[in-house]
């Protein structure tokens, strides 16, 4: 579930609690957590809701300033149920702190390794490293920039990014990445620079 940025900031200032979205199916689930750029939400229920029954007070809850404005943001799909999902902000981005844990033993190695591994045989070539070396090599450069450097697809490789970044070895920047001081760490302990 995406969450834009400024609807992000009103969350963690306690002024949003509501979402509305109009799916197929739900992207979230009661009970889980959704990892945002300003920490960790919860998501505490997810529910079909009828989109005439969405009252003024849940619409400024979601971030609107009235019930239209809502329903026509929901119009611009035309398939699928309104769900109204509850969430609130549990914690900071868990991210955050992995990515500055450079204190890298064996059994760490072994475990980025092995995950690294993973990923790389879930696809025909791996991939992993190359990503890693190359914003190593380019950092704040655009992501387009560095798909395209690989023949890649934009959104495939920033999925791609979004997986490094969960093991703590990337991090976004205004424009492009670098490798988190855990990335640095890792590379530089089971992978020497050449």
């Amino acid at each position: 579930m995406l969450i834009r940025r400024d609807a992000l900031d009103r969350i963690l200032a306690g002024e949003i609690d509501l979402a509305f979205r109009r799916w197929r199916r739900p992207t979230v689930k009661a009970g889980r957590t959704l990892t945002t750029a300003v920490g960790l939400l919860s998501i505490d229920a997810v529910d079909i809701v009828d989109q005439s029954q969405i009252t003024g007070d849940e619409a400024r809850r979601a971030g609107y300033a009235s019930v239209e404005a809502l329903r026509n943001e929901l119009d611009r799909r035309s398939e699928g149920d309104v769900y109204r999902i509850r969430l609130h902000r549990i914690s900071d981005d868990p991210r955050i702190a992995l990515r500055h844990d450079v204190d890298l033993d064996a059994a760490q190695i072994d475990a980025i390794s092995a995950r690294l591994a993973r990923l790389d045989a879930a696809r025909d070539t791996p991939w992993t490293r190359m990503v890693l070396d190359l914003i190593r090599a380019h950092p704040a450069t655009r992501a387009p920039d560095l798909a395209a450097s690989l023949g890649r697809e934009t959104r495939s490789f920033k999925a791609d990014v979004r997986k490094l970044k969960a093991l703590g070895l990337t991090e976004s920047l205004d424009v492009g990445y670098r490798l988190s001081p855990r990335g640095e760490a890792f590379l530089d302990q089971h992978h020497p620079p050449s």
